[in-house]
């Protein structure tokens, strides 16, 4: 089934999603009683609570109503750096990469995990904020993200997937001249808004892990184009890995890495500017689509 978040008014809360992505029916209906947010749905049907199934014509599914699935996680979202084989030997050979000294080591021998803060989490359709002074070297970075459901400590790979209760799309947006200065990645990738999220989570049941097609466009050319199969440590592993230093809990996200095609992989790096059309997309989940646009400092600075 689809789960997404969506603003009725100006209340926002959870919903069941038909397969067209076209209607809806409010968690709130089906379950009264159930959590009015998606972490705690998330935490209450992977202990045992469950949905009704759907009845009647449910209603029109505005796009525009649709906000991110999992705006609020428990805690930051787990960040898995160089992971696929063909986008590991692009950033060794783009100048930005810190985490290896030479082609040799371009490759992980084991998974590089970071976090990037919750509150970058913006909607499927919310605009890329290009902020003054961190809008340099904005690159894009299309992923699959794991939703955790059932949590648990020392996880092992034989039953990781057991854990999963489902998967959405998310954009891991980066300045990577922040990346590079700083020699780490939470201030090039903690940007308020440089999460992109959506459109809903697709539960694990529904899809294969190792078989779906994860790509980006660029105003309309493909910039990425690659298969999970492709991932050098596999979702289970992510999970062994993650799980054996800390409990996971239920709602957490794991970003699993991106594929080959990024802004620095390109001579010269192609990064994003404003007005540019951001679109990634995930088989059997569906797409985000989001807008580069200058942010106004003074406005930022009054939101403070």
């Amino acid at each position: 089934m689809k789960l997404a978040m969506i603003k009725r008014g100006d209340i926002p809360c959870p919903v069941r999603v038909d397969q067209s992505g076209k209607r809806y029916w409010p968690v709130a209906d089906l379950a009264p009683g159930l959590p009015g947010d998606m972490a705690g749905l998330i935490a209450a049907l992977s202990g045992g609570a469950t949905l009704a199934k759907p009845s009647g014509a449910g209603e029109a599914l505005d796009p525009t109503q649709l906000l991110a699935p999992l705006p609020n996680p428990p805690r930051n979202i787990f960040c898995v750096g160089k992971n696929y084989h063909a986008h590991a030997k692009e950033f060794a050979g783009s100048g930005y990469d810190s985490s290896s000294t030479s082609a040799a080591d371009a490759i992980p021998k084991a998974p590089i995990i970071f976090t990037k803060p919750f509150t970058s989490i913006s909607g499927p359709w919310d605009d890329i904020p290009m902020v003054p002074g961190l809008d340099a070297e904005v690159d894009y970075e299309a992923e699959l993200a794991v939703v955790i459901g059932r949590g648990g400590r020392c996880i092992p790979k034989s039953s990781a997937m057991a854990h999963v209760f489902g998967y959405t799309v998310v954009n891991d947006v980066t300045a990577r001249d922040l990346q590079g200065k700083h020699k780490q990645w939470l201030l090039g990738k903690g940007i308020d808004g440089f999460c992109p999220m959506g459109p809903w989570i697709v539960t694990a049941d529904e899809l294969q892990a190792d078989a779906m097609r994860v790509s980006c466009t660029v105003n309309g050319e493909k910039r990425q184009d690659a298969v999970t199969a492709d991932l050098i440590f596999d979702i289970p592993t992510l999970i062994e890995t993650i799980s054996l230093s800390m409990a996971l809990l239920p709602g957490d996200v794991i970003a699993t890495g991106t594929p080959e095609g990024v802004g620095i992989g390109f001579k010269p790096p192609r990064f994003l500017r404003d007005g540019d059309v951001v679109e990634c997309a995930i088989e059997g989940i569906g797409q985000i689509r989001n807008t580069v646009r200058k942010a106004d400092l003074a406005a930022l600075r009054g939101a403070a």
